[in-house]
């Protein structure tokens, strides 16, 4: 199945996209937030793609595999939180992708694929204090700050949104 934004596809990841992530992945300013900034080596975007196809296995969603024009330019979606209540949001894009709206674009989008497929009640996202730009494009898209989180070990802001079904002209 295949999602269809203005710009993006989102498809469920492949074996095919190994290459890119591993490249993406790789990037020193994708994983400059992190408690250990260290790029992941070929072994861990493997481990790490797999991670996302068993998700889909399991709950038949996940992050998708984010395509404009074509080619690949990141990975994001909704899956299931094993440690907060709700879904969990995330995403990663290419640098050469960025400041261009696709973050937001893939946000609303997954925003309404939890509301509308999977009725959910609450998507959480988590975002490391330093990351100003993921945080305002959660915040825009309707995100709120709810707390504050130690996330394998270090401060991480969890925010939140909650899904309101639209039914005829009725908000519930």
């Amino acid at each position: 199945m295949v999602r269809h934004t203005q710009r993006l596809s989102l498809r469920m990841p492949e074996d095919r996209d190994l290459a890119f992530v591993t490249s993406l992945f790789a990037r020193p300013e994708l994983v400059a937030h992190r408690p250990d900034p260290t790029p992941d080596s070929p072994e861990e975007s493997a481990r790490r793609l797999s991670r996302d196809r068993a998700h889909w296995r399991v709950h038949g969603f996940g992050r998708w595999t984010i395509e404009a024009e074509g080619r690949p330019i990141g990975f994001g979606g909704v899956t299931v939180s094993k440690e907060f209540e709700g879904l969990n949001l995330s995403y990663h894009l290419h640098p050469d992708c960025w400041g261009r709206g696709y973050a937001t674009e893939l946000v609303k989008e997954a925003l309404a694929f939890s509301r509308d497929d999977l009725r959910a009640e609450r998507v959480i996202g988590l975002v490391r204090p330093v990351n100003v730009a993921s945080r305002r494009v959660l915040e825009k898209c309707g995100f709120d700050f709810e707390r504050e989180v130690m996330l394998h070990g270090a401060p991480t802001h969890l925010l939140s949104c909650r899904m309101t079904r639209v039914s005829s002209n009725i908000v519930e």
